[in-house]
């Protein structure tokens, strides 16, 4: 059953089944005091006629667009893409639409980002920023939109926040590594990622001072260049350091393939140990352990404090600090 007039409307669904116009449009929202039966009778007639909610409508009589933004780092990073997927499955959920931008971790492709939210008239942002005083962040303050941050905590903000206990992990993955035997470890991190870097290698040299390893048996460094990572890498294998903590799984598996490409063998030659538990969402053909940060809970929190702040923007701001574990393999 269709119409020839273009959009379908609720007139043209309560002209079809008999109902007011108030019963059709309650009953497309599942209002409670419609009738179950009534809704899947409605509803099923305006899924064959075809019809699609009017949004822009809706916003023009409610303020609200019921669109959500999400701005983060590099989708080619799956560590994003996952927590983009599972952020998008919540708010769909609940009735939003989400739009993800990338801000490719370049403070002025995040601000373009930004501004590319407002002007879209979202009702909220979720944001990974590149840095604290980034300007897209103060342009979100200034344009009083909605926002949360993800993955991330500045100490004294003023801003919602989600993140992971970043230092605890650092610590799970240092004690992991010291407790099978290894006498001398190493953190790498590709990036210099803002608050997580600092908070993982503080958890990590932590780690390795209760297990008894003096300050010059622990050693971190932040490159970049394939090339230099493997030297840096041979470089510490000398020294006779055999376990090494990345920063994330990402980088665990661009590291190891650089090792194995240069015929050495993990884990006999260097056992390493990953962040984000990447495997726990998709399937990889070279498992590590790595720290599970939980990104489905840290979805369905950002999406939670997200809306409470679109409805009361007086509620005071919330931290929300996730736990962490560490998933072991072979």
């Amino acid at each position: 059953m269709s119409t020839d007039k273009g959009r379908v409307t609720l007139q043209d669904i309560a002209a079809a089944t008999g109902y007011t116009v108030n019963t059709v449009s309650r009953a497309l929202k599942n209002k409670e005091d419609i009738s179950r039966d009534t809704c899947r009778h409605i509803q099923a007639v305006a899924r064959d006629m075809g019809y699609v909610r009017n949004y822009l409508a809706s916003s023009l009589r409610s303020g609200r667009t019921k669109t959500l933004a999400m701005i983060a780092g590099s989708m080619i990073n799956p560590f994003y893409a996952i927590l983009a997927d599972l952020i998008q499955r919540e708010a769909v959920r609940l009735g939003y639409s989400l739009i993800i931008l990338s801000s490719q971790d370049d403070p002025d492709t995040e601000l373009q980002a930004v501004e590319m939210a407002i002007s879209r008239q979202v009702d909220g942002v979720l944001i990974t920023p590149c840095s604290f005083d980034s300007p897209a962040l103060s342009t979100l303050r200034n344009a009083g939109i909605p926002f949360v941050l993800l993955s991330r905590y500045q100490d004294g903000t003023l801003d919602d926040c989600v993140y992971c206990n970043d230092a605890e992990g650092g610590y799970l993955a240092g004690k992991y590594l010291a407790e099978t035997g290894h006498r001398k470890l190493a953190m790498l991190t590709y990036h210099q990622v803002v608050f997580s870097s600092r908070e993982r290698f503080s958890g990590f040299r932590r780690a390795c001072a209760e297990s008894g390893l003096p300050d010059d048996h622990v050693f971190y460094a932040c490159l970049n260049d394939s090339s230099a990572i493997l030297q840096q890498l041979k470089i510490w294998m000398t020294q006779g350091v055999t376990g090494l903590f990345s920063f994330c799984d990402v980088e665990a598996w661009h590291t190891i393939t650089l090792l194995e490409s240069a015929g050495f063998r993990v884990p006999e030659d260097l056992t390493v140990v990953g962040f984000d538990n990447i495997l726990g969402y998709i399937s990889f053909p070279k498992p590590i352990s790595s720290v599970d940060c939980h990104l489905k809970t840290e979805a369905c929190t950002a999406i939670d404090l997200i809306r409470k702040r679109i409805h009361d923007r007086s509620l005071p701001p919330q931290q929300i600090c996730l736990p962490v574990d560490l998933v072991r393999r072979d």
